[in-house]
């Protein structure tokens, strides 16, 4: 069941690449005239770029670097950061900037397959006929919003749908390619890499751009490992090597094969492969298809924004638990809605997938490079792999990477500066907000004191005791919380039971129930709390407070306040950040989601304390 999810979630995007990209291919900016060697060479580049980049790199190598069942590029380089057992833990600045940037540029990813997908399915009614030529943007941006509107169904729900739905499409795409195999078997011998060489020899400088749209078949590839938090590396596999593969493989001969006998089919060789009265029905199921593609970058998306708050790279956001069993499974409204007025800006802007297909790749070529990078860390650094095995295979990725990577370049003026300039934005509001919280913490540490001094100096006149617990939350788990000191200089009281609780993310994905929380009683009725979540978990006080009582922390929940410090941040001029820095970030902070309703904390049970704090 699992792996029939995946087929639904994880390889739409994949599966919908045979309607646009060997049309790309042949008539795209940077086209090559479907001659028969030009054919063969074509379908040779697309079945080793299947084989090299989707079944070897990121199937049988990539996976293996799982943070704890989590994939994506953000677990992938928290797995790169975590040294071994014995050596010291010391940032490495390039790792987390590599990281971060290849998980801004994913979000382009995100707004473009939607559009991309969904644009060239219902395109397939203008080859019916021109009639329809001036409905297919609106009934795209009909199909988009309906997408979006569902996704607080959650993937678990959905890939009950789109499993079985995409399961006939790629079936589909198998016996149309099979039908005209029939006629021209002669193209299987396009499957040997030789094509591929002679292809590169014969067209130069212009058969390397070709390769800018021989990627639009691999382009899932990232979204596939983010997602594999979702389904698990298993049924991924199997459904990516049982159905999904030879699928795909069949369709793209079938598309050459149709090319070999009518050049002219170049024009959109997919939709012509169907019989005339086939057509209309197929534009129904590859519309259908489309929007399930989307839905691989749009719960990608979900997974790396979680990932980013944990990690200290996002402000708050709410995020809603769509599954009992499946702890990945999840779904932001706030960023649902980002991504839909995206999704129809685009489309409005560009008008056809041929325009945007100028803007796609260059930012999963990116990532992907950066991808290799990471995990050829991991090898070296988590599987004591030896260097002597380990460069020349990550090598050979990055070969290919970066092959992407420059075919795909040409495209930065035709619209490839879109997800170039989305990923900059989003990487600088990430670091922005890393950096700015790091800044916030250091000035709160050192406007604070330290616990033993505070016990210290209530001496003969210890402040008035009043019944109840106070729970103060701190992101010190060492010093007193400020909170806790502007309640003693103002209310003058301490409750009889003072627990100072600091919520610690961790750089893995979950952290087992047992190491969950500490409890550790201090003097004079204080407690010091401090609970552990991973980056794919959120942490909730309800769960944090069970634990503790399981530990012998005793307390009436009637009878227990919260403390919140609400820090009101002023930009300065002082060393730090820029100005415009500091600004965006007490923007951020002002809008990000209040810590009550983040950590699901009684409302009625909070105290919130503010305090003003220069940056």
């Amino acid at each position: 069941m699992l792996a029939l999810g995946a087929v639904g979630i994880v390889y739409g995007d994949i599966g919908t690449s045979p309607l646009y990209a060997l049309r790309e291919c042949f008539t795209g900016p940077h086209g090559i005239a479907p001659t028969p060697a030009n054919v063969m060479g074509v379908l040779s580049l697309i079945f080793w770029s299947l084989i090299i980049v989707v079944s070897v790199k990121y199937l049988l190598f990539v996976m293996r670097a799982d943070n704890r069942g989590e994939g994506g590029i953000l677990a992938l380089m928290a797995l790169a950061m975590q040294r071994p057992r014995g050596q010291a833990h010391h940032a490495r600045p390039v790792l987390i900037t590599l990281g971060i940037f290849g998980a801004a540029l994913l979000y382009g990813d995100g707004l473009i397959t939607p559009a991309i997908s969904v644009l060239s399915a219902v395109e397939g009614l203008s080859v019916a006929t021109p009639v329809f030529e001036p409905y297919v943007i609106p009934i795209s941006l009909v199909i988009l919003a309906l997408l979006f509107l569902v996704q607080r169904k959650g993937t678990g729900g959905i890939g009950a749908v789109f499993g079985p739905f995409m399961c006939v499409w790629f079936l589909v795409l198998a016996v149309l390619g099979v039908k005209e195999l029939v006629h021209n078997p002669a193209v299987l011998w396009s499957l040997s890499p030789v094509h591929g060489v002679h292809f590169f020899i014969e067209n130069g400088w212009h058969g390397f751009l070709v390769l800018g749209a021989v990627f639009l078949v691999v382009t899932g590839g990232e979204a596939l490992y983010a997602d594999m938090g979702h389904f698990g590396a298993g049924p991924i596999k199997r459904a990516w090597f049982a159905l999904v593969l030879p699928s795909l493989v069949l369709n793209y001969l079938g598309q050459g094969a149709l090319l070999l006998r009518h050049a002219e089919a170049a024009r959109n060789p997919f939709f012509l492969l169907a019989p005339d009265w086939a057509l209309y029905p197929l534009v129904a199921l590859s519309t259908g298809a489309a929007v399930i593609a989307s839905q691989a970058l749009i719960s990608g998306s979900f997974s790396i924004t979680r990932q980013a708050m944990q990690l200290g790279y996002s402000p708050r956001m709410e995020v809603v638990h769509t599954s009992a069993e499946e702890m990945g499974q999840i779904y932001l409204p706030g960023l649902n809605g980002a991504l839909l007025l995206g999704v129809v800006a685009l489309v409005l802007g560009f008008g056809s997938s041929s325009r945007l297909a100028a803007a796609y790749g260059i930012a999963v070529t990116t990532t992907m490079a950066i991808t290799t990078v990471l995990a050829y860390v991991v090898a070296r650094e988590r599987w004591n792999i030896s260097r002597a095995v380990a460069l020349p295979i990550a090598g050979l990725f990055l070969l290919v990477d970066l092959s992407f990577f420059g075919a795909n370049a040409v495209k930065i003026s035709d619209g490839g500066w879109f997800p170039l300039l989305l990923a900059l934005c989003i990487f600088t509001l990430m670091t922005t907000w890393k950096r700015g919280r790091d800044i916030l913490a250091a000035k709160l540490r050192a406007s604070s004191i330290s616990l033993k001094d505070l016990l210290g100096s209530f001496g003969d006149h210890p402040p008035v005791r009043v019944p109840g617990t106070a729970i103060f939350m701190t992101g010190n788990p060492e010093g007193t919380p400020p909170a806790l000191l502007h309640n003693l200089k103002h209310n003058k009281v301490l409750h009889e039971q003072v627990v100072l609780l600091t919520i610690i993310p961790e750089e893995i994905p979950h952290v087992v129930g047992v190491e969950r929380v500490e409890v550790e009683p201090l003097e004079q009725g204080f407690v010091r709390v401090i609970a552990r979540y991973g980056f794919m978990e959120n942490p909730g006080i309800p769960d944090v407070l069970k634990r503790c009582r399981e530990k012998g922390l005793q307390f009436q929940l009637m009878g227990t306040s919260f403390f919140l410090g609400r820090e009101t941040l002023i930009p300065t001029k002082k060393p730090g950040m820029a100005v415009w820095r500091e600004a965006l970030f007490s923007w951020m902070s002002r809008n990000a989601r209040s810590a009550t309703a983040y950590f699901r904390i009684p409302p009625n049970r909070v105290v919130e304390l503010g305090s003003q704090v220069e940056l």
